[in-house]
């Protein structure tokens, strides 16, 4: 049975595509919907309150935004700052861990509307291809 990480111990060894590799949980995560769009807001708008996170990702319920939070601050993605006043504030923000994934989302994010027309072409060619009439 193959191992998650080589013998060597060294972190260049984890391999995402053998079964049972904790970075497949980490790419989970990292490329979750809602994570991508929480590490944009937040590297776009720099710390945000939770309304405002919800009030700018249209169609995130507060369970599943509440769910994303705290999943990237265990993984030490994002920092939640409470402030002690009446009230309580609470403030999300990225680390340095999130903001250096700030670069290759936003690649992805660019990439996803430069070829959306191209995707949205071959989706509807091949639902063409693949509907009984067509």
């Amino acid at each position: 049975m193959a191992t998650a990480k080589a013998v060597t111990g060294t972190t260049s060894s984890w391999d995402p595509y053998v079964r049972g590799c904790p970075s497949r949980d980490l790419l989970d995560r990292i490329g979750d919907k809602w994570s991508i769009l929480v590490l944009g807001e937040l590297g776009k708008q720099g710390p945000c309150r939770f309304t405002q996170l919800r009030n700018r990702l249209s169609g995130v319920s507060e369970k599943m935004l509440t769910q994303t939070l705290r999943a990237l601050e265990r993984d030490g993605i994002v920092r939640r700052t409470v402030y002690p006043t009446v009230p309580v504030r609470v403030e999300y923000a990225l680390t340095p861990l999130g903001e250096s994934l700030r670069a290759p989302l936003k690649a992805l994010t660019e990439w996803s509307v430069l070829h959306l027309s191209e995707v949205l072409d071959a989706r509807e060619e091949y639902d063409n291809r693949a509907s009984p009439s067509g």
